[in-house]
């Protein structure tokens, strides 16, 4: 009888020991990640950073056994939606498309994006200025007003010829005096050397003059509306000056979003932020656009990108969150606590400033 029911303890004993120990294997946590410097650094083998040191606390704060995994951008993303990995860590903007796919924790940190351009040398603006100044408008006037010149100056020699052969020859060559007299008037610089004396001479004259001074007046006008143009392209104000000229992101992120939404028509994306700021060194894209925070600091520790410039630009303002798949929604809720709970310490505060970051 002992027997009986010691066998029945025993097998029961053993399931509810391996079902623990099955349990306990299921508890390591998945922990995708990929450098996005300040918030996570890769020093030699070593991790550091904003989200390193914030993620660490929270794990020892909530007894969290995990695995940290590098992952390509693109490719972390969709392993938390297949539910691959459990939770990303990285400074993830929270979008309505993400969220169809994976859980966000309360925000930790609120930014914007910004545009990045690379230096413009000397010659190349030399160049833009040319290419301004000889545009197809200002071409079409100066045909138009060399036509006018060479009209006028041979109706100046057909009323003058016979009766001021003095300053206009009569022969070929007075078509010569004739074209002179007429540019000399028409620039106003009258050198006095030539001059109508018929009455249909002067009419003549009066209409070249009025009349040339009107058009000079709208020629000089676009050749100004031109330059103009030219300086306010090479110095933008706004985003929407970009909104017709190719631009580079990283490829699934928010700012690729947020340009789609807003219509630009050249939109170039990159795996990886370096690859994209070596792009527009290369000259593939005119600027760059992503999140404030990281491109300062890749700007700023990288010396190879010193003639990359950040404009004076802020649009869409993100709120940076980790990511956790959609099947750890309690363990969403515990992560998001003490997130909470951090961001109201003086830690806080001086992880920020160690970065150079500030809360927006």
């Amino acid at each position: 009888m002992t027997k009986k029911l010691i066998l029945p303890f025993l097998i029961c004993f053993s399931f509810a020991t391996w079902s623990q120990e099955d349990i306990d294997s299921t508890n390591l946590l998945r922990v995708g990640y990929t450098t996005a410097p300040p918030f996570i650094v890769k020093n030699g083998q070593d991790l550091e950073g904003i989200n390193i040191w914030l993620w660490e606390r929270i794990a020892k704060d909530l007894n969290l056994d995990y695995e940290l995994v590098p992952m390509y951008f693109p490719g972390m993303l969709d392993s938390l939606g297949n539910g691959a990995i459990d939770i990303s860590i990285n400074p993830l903007t929270i979008t309505s498309e993400r969220s169809k796919v994976m859980e966000f924790t309360d925000p930790f940190y609120a930014s914007n994006s910004t545009i990045v351009v690379a230096e413009v040398s000397g010659f190349r603006k030399l160049v833009r200025f040319i290419k301004a100044f000889f545009n197809q408008n200002f071409l079409k006037g100066l045909l138009i007003l060399l036509f006018i010149i060479f009209l006028f100056g041979l109706l100046g020699w057909y009323f003058e010829r016979k009766a001021n052969s003095e300053h206009f020859r009569s022969n070929y060559r007075g078509i010569w005096d004739g074209v002179w007299w007429s540019a000399v008037t028409l620039t106003t610089v009258g050198y006095g050397d030539k001059a109508p004396k018929t009455r249909m001479g002067k009419i003549a004259a009066l209409v070249l003059m009025f009349g040339g001074l009107l058009f000079i007046s709208g020629l000089t006008a676009s050749i100004a509306s031109s330059l103009t143009v030219t300086q306010l392209n090479s110095n933008p104000e706004g985003f929407n000056e970009f909104k017709e000229r190719p631009v580079g992101t990283i490829g699934n992120s928010g700012a690729n979003q947020f340009l789609k939404e807003h219509f630009f028509k050249e939109i170039k994306t990159y795996d990886g932020l370096v690859l994209g700021l070596q792009g527009l060194k290369r000259g593939e894209v005119d600027a760059f656009m992503y999140d404030e925070p990281i491109l300062k600091y890749r700007i700023r520790e990288d010396s190879t990108f010193s003639k990359l410039n950040i404009l004076p630009v802020k649009f869409d303002v993100q709120f940076y969150a980790f990511g956790i798949a959609k099947h750890q929604t309690e363990l969403e809720q515990r992560i998001s606590q003490r997130i909470l709970e951090i961001m109201e310490t003086q830690g806080w505060e001086v992880v920020l400033n160690e970065y150079g970051l500030t809360e927006l």
